[in-house]
């Protein structure tokens, strides 16, 4: 099929009468009623919505993103960035330390993710159990939740062969002797273009945006579009949530057009991740005695190393991840140094740019190579040592988000040690440089080279460049109010009728990319809801 012709399910939808509304274009402030409303439209909102329309409740969907489809998602990343990410994919901690990629589009970050399928590990789970008294999230308990979840968006093994980036993990762990697996996709009838990041032109990818969000609007939800979810209003009691308040947004997503939406019902999800919903709260005044909205927020840091090969790598071409190792996740206990999962992300010119330590002609010979650059990424498993406590979602005097998340010593140990094992890796598949991604780091030609270079880097923030794509907790579940926000259904302790379905309930990181699980946890807690509403 030629690109013309791929059918575009937004635009037929919206052909049916699809109840779409774009908070641009509201010409008075807006005021509606509904059985449910949905804060969020990423993985757990979409799936919540699916659930809850399909069980034939009124469901309305709030989202601060735009409404795309695959005839807008053109390989640009100048165009994708600004209108599908947070802060134009620059988001960042509050020490500039850390840059954050989150979504920013009806269908959330599912829209722009790698596909990258993993369950949450078993090791995660026992941990939650043993530690924060959550029995009931057993292997077992779970597996039904994930199963329908993996086959409603096709989870399934990825038939073809890793493109040359990934390539790298599978032949540098086979040298070593290091274990390693091919990643599950969430795909139908893939291109293999390489271009995930920016949306899915062909509508391959099995996304909210083409998956649980139209089958909810063909059963009737309502879609508001480009309206920023503002605060929550309290009944006179403070145990259930009367209404959403939100704030229309003009067609360039930021600013406001001073008109406003009131949305009343019966009960309210927040899935607007683990920044925005901790946020939203906050903004809310929502009860919180034990002050525990926004704490142990956890992000997976993510160390980098690139490495240049004699042969053509093309890392921005081909299935993105593919393939990964946990080999350094399980070779110490779970609360012992940070482990790391190893994956290859996919490069393209503007994120390599912004991205690449140095200057000058080192810089500018380095960004000539890329069609022969490798580039590994260590994603460290935090919030299971001691000293890994996370960061804190505060608010900035102006009400938006900010995530202060500071490098521990621990966090520090995981990187520079990650730093040497992707060197190791990238030298045993035929690298012949290799570079840590540290502004004072340069590309070396030999392992023992690498190996002295690493000691001596500095472990400062802003020098490392340490990234992330997975934001989790803020509002963890626990087993009494006193320890977490939300029960394991993700029911709110103190407010009646609110529930949290995206990854600010999970108590630690995953230690994987989480997409999955939100899915699981959030069809799980969206039954709960469903339940609840229709006894």
């Amino acid at each position: 099929m030629s690109a013309d012709r791929i059918p575009d399910p937004i635009a037929e939808g919206l052909a049916r009468g699809w109840k779409v509304r774009d908070g641009a274009t509201l010409a008075e402030d807006l005021q509606l009623t509904a059985d449910v409303v949905i804060v969020g439209t990423g993985a757990g909102g979409g799936m919540a919505a699916e659930t809850l329309a399909q069980a034939g409740l009124d469901v309305i969907l709030l989202e601060e993103g735009g409404l795309h489809s695959s005839r807008d998602f053109r390989l640009d990343e100048a165009r994708a960035y600004p209108v599908l990410y947070q802060e134009s994919a620059n988001r960042k901690t509050a020490d500039k330390g850390i840059t954050i990629l989150q979504g920013r589009t009806v269908g959330g970050s599912t829209v722009v993710n790698w596909t990258t399928s993993f369950r949450t590990p078993a090791d995660t789970l026992a941990w939650w159990r043993t530690h924060h008294g959550l029995t009931d999230l057993t292997e077992a308990a779970l597996a039904p939740w994930f199963d329908a979840a993996e086959a409603r968006v096709g989870v399934a093994d990825w038939q073809a062969d890793p493109n040359p980036n990934n390539a790298v993990i599978e032949r540098g762990c086979q040298a070593l002797g290091y274990g390693f697996g091919r990643i599950r996709r969430n795909v139908r009838g893939c291109w293999n273009l390489g271009y995930c990041g920016m949306g899915c032109p062909t509508n391959a990818k099995q996304s909210m945006l083409v998956t649980t969000l139209p089958a909810a609007l063909d059963r009737g939800a309502r879609l508001l579009t480009r309206v920023r979810a503002e605060r929550l209003l309290m009944s006179p009691d403070r145990q259930r949530v009367e209404a959403v308040l939100g704030q229309a947004l003009a067609a360039d997503g930021m600013t406001p057009t001073g008109r406003s939406v009131r949305i009343r019902a019966r009960e309210v999800i927040l899935a607007g991740g683990a920044i925005g919903t901790p946020a939203l709260l906050l903004r809310s005044g929502a009860p919180d005695p034990w002050l525990r909205t926004g704490a142990r927020t956890f992000l997976h840091p993510v160390a980098l190393s690139g490495a240049v090969f004699g042969t053509r790598i093309e890392p921005y071409s081909g299935a993105p991840q593919t393939v990964y190792s946990d080999h350094f996740l399980h070779t110490q206990p779970v609360d012992g140094p940070l482990g790391y999962k190893l994956e290859a992300p996919p490069v393209h010119p503007l994120i390599l740019a912004a991205t690449l330590s140095g200057f000058g002609e080192g810089y500018r010979r380095l960004m000539t190579s890329m069609p022969h650059l490798n580039v590994l990424l260590a994603l460290l498993r935090d919030g299971f040592h001691p000293h890994s406590p996370g960061g804190q979602v505060r608010l900035r005097a102006d009400g938006t988000p900010l995530l202060d998340y500071p490098l521990t010593d621990a966090v520090w140990d995981g990187v520079r040690r990650s730093w040497l094992t992707m060197a190791e890796v990238q030298f045993a598949a035929g690298a012949r440089q290799v570079l840590p991604v540290h502004e004072q780091a340069h590309p070396v030609s030999t392992l023992a080279e690498a190996r002295r270079m690493i000691a001596e880097l500095p472990l400062v923030s802003g020098l490392a460049r340490i990234v992330s794509a997975h934001v989790m907790g803020g509002a963890a579940m626990s087993v009494r109010p006193e320890e977490g926000v939300v029960d394991s259904l993700g029911r709110h302790w103190q407010l009646d009728n609110l529930t949290i379905v995206d990854g600010s309930v999970f108590p630690t990181s995953i230690g994987a990319n989480p997409q999955v699980s939100v899915y699981a946890f959030a069809l799980r807690a969206a039954s709960a809801v469903r339940h609840r509403m229709k006894a």
